[in-house]
């Protein structure tokens, strides 16, 4: 197992592929601040971290509204200090076809799952610049290489995460920070076993149906990917994109 230095910052950590991202840095000896608009649930994932021998530090954090993310950004460097890694992982949706949305969806949409990565980025940004070092990790979603039914514009903002990685890891290469983006293919988390509750049932079992691997991925086996990237294996890789999908996405 790779022992990572430093502190990273984890949004959406509450719960789902965020906890697991959040064990698995601190299993791996990140100090983990855990990020999240529910401070209930980041309490819960620290407290798991912790109890396991871990450090963590749970704080509360609206991606969506910029004084939120630097005033929780500022509370992690003073608990924690410098942060060395962020992983952008917070993110919502609410299945249903693009007519049916309201403008009201799209911006909730838009301003958790592409402004939110966006602020959160440039919020940790300068101290990494002045340190030419640091790693950034985006989850977005196979939905942004090959699209998804009833998730138009989550798609949409998961698509503009990805061209906004790859930008961000040229101009940043000069500072070697480091900035990759993972994939996710439909995984067994809260968030889309209520889009089931909500009477998307067929919708999502067609996903999973679509999977070669016949099955939904695990949280941890998200973290997993998001855990190679931000170890000193990667120390030479930026601007890449993994699908961790079960083979849902082959691209090249």
């Amino acid at each position: 197992m790779t022992t990572l230095t430093g502190t990273a910052l984890v949004t959406g950590g509450g719960s789902g592929i965020g906890r697991a991202i959040c064990q698995r840095l601190a299993a791996d000896g990140a100090r983990v601040a855990v990020a999240d608009i529910d401070l209930d649930g980041a309490t819960r994932t620290a407290e798991m971290i912790r109890a396991a021998g871990g450090t963590a530090h749970a704080a509360r954090m609206d991606v969506a509204d910029y004084d939120s993310v630097r005033t929780a950004v500022a509370e992690i460097r003073a608990a924690l200090g410098t942060i060395d890694f962020l992983v952008n992982n917070a993110g919502w949706d609410r299945m249903g076809r693009f007519v049916d949305n309201t403008p009201e969806l799209w911006d909730k949409v838009i301003a958790i799952n592409y402004k939110g990565p966006v602020q959160c980025t440039r919020a940790v940004l300068d101290e990494m610049m002045e340190r030419n070092r640091g790693k950034i990790v985006f989850i977005s979603s196979d939905a942004a290489r090959v699209g998804s039914s009833g998730e138009a514009v989550y798609a949409g903002c998961k698509g503009a995460v990805v061209a906004f990685a790859k930008s961000l890891a040229r101009e940043m290469s000069r500072h070697r920070i480091n900035v990759n983006v993972v994939c996710p293919g439909p995984t067994d988390t809260p968030l889309i076993r209520g889009m089931a509750e909500a009477g998307n049932d067929k919708l999502v079992e067609a996903l999973r149906r679509a999977i070669p691997f016949g099955r939904m991925a695990e949280p941890h086996e998200i973290a997993a990917a998001v855990a190679f990237f931000v170890s000193p294996d990667a120390d030479f890789v930026t601007g890449q994109v993994l699908s961790v999908s079960g083979g849902l996405t082959m691209a090249g």
